[in-house]
């Protein structure tokens, strides 16, 4: 048995060293250890630009309808009436679909955006029951004819700049035209 009496520790024992080598060993191994994370992670993932020059390649572009970067040819002037008469309401059937995330066709059914029953020469902003309308579609026009759903589905923030409407809008002529035809006489 030990005999406590005679235990004797003078405090420094525990530093002895061995273990101060120890102790200096295991920092000096952690802060290795994290340097070479640091390197290895900075080497997988990088943040922030730069290194590319003036190569930059984008993942993915987003068309916002505005123009940027390569020129781009003017169209030539559109006959809307011709358009019109070779419109097909079944194309712009198949083109509707990227509206009806925002729009519905069934009478007072708004959803994100005012119900497009019948909006074919309705008065702009003129679904009572809907709340969201921003203003700047009342200083557009006046009535939704075929000529302004045409230039309005061409770009939405061109034909009334403040609208709330996110879309980038048809850029082919042809699109723009079958949806009106389509909008015009959804039964078919």
């Amino acid at each position: 048995m030990i005999d406590a009496r005679n235990v004797h520790f003078t405090g420094c024992d525990m530093f002895d060293t061995m273990t101060l080598t120890k102790t200096v060993g295991a920092v000096c191994g952690s802060l290795l250890v994290l340097l070479l994370a640091g390197w290895a992670a900075s080497g997988l993932y990088t943040v922030g630009g730069g290194g590319h020059g003036d190569e930059h390649a984008q993942a993915y572009v987003i068309d916002t309808g505005e123009g940027g970067g390569a020129a781009e040819e003017e169209a030539a002037p559109v006959d809307f009436a011709t358009l019109m008469a070779s419109a097909d309401a079944a194309d712009g059937a198949k083109l509707f679909k990227k509206c009806q995330a925002c729009h519905k066709l069934e009478d007072g059914a708004n959803a994100t955006g005012p119900t497009l029953y019948q909006v074919v020469n309705r008065p702009v902003q003129g679904v009572d029951s809907f709340g969201g309308y921003s203003g700047a579609l009342a200083e557009a026009a006046d009535v939704w004819t075929p000529e302004n759903l045409f230039h309005f589905l061409e770009s939405p923030k061109n034909f009334a700049p403040g609208n709330k409407m996110s879309f980038a809008g048809f850029k082919k002529p042809e699109d723009r035209a079958n949806i009106i035809a389509f909008l015009e006489n959804p039964e078919g």
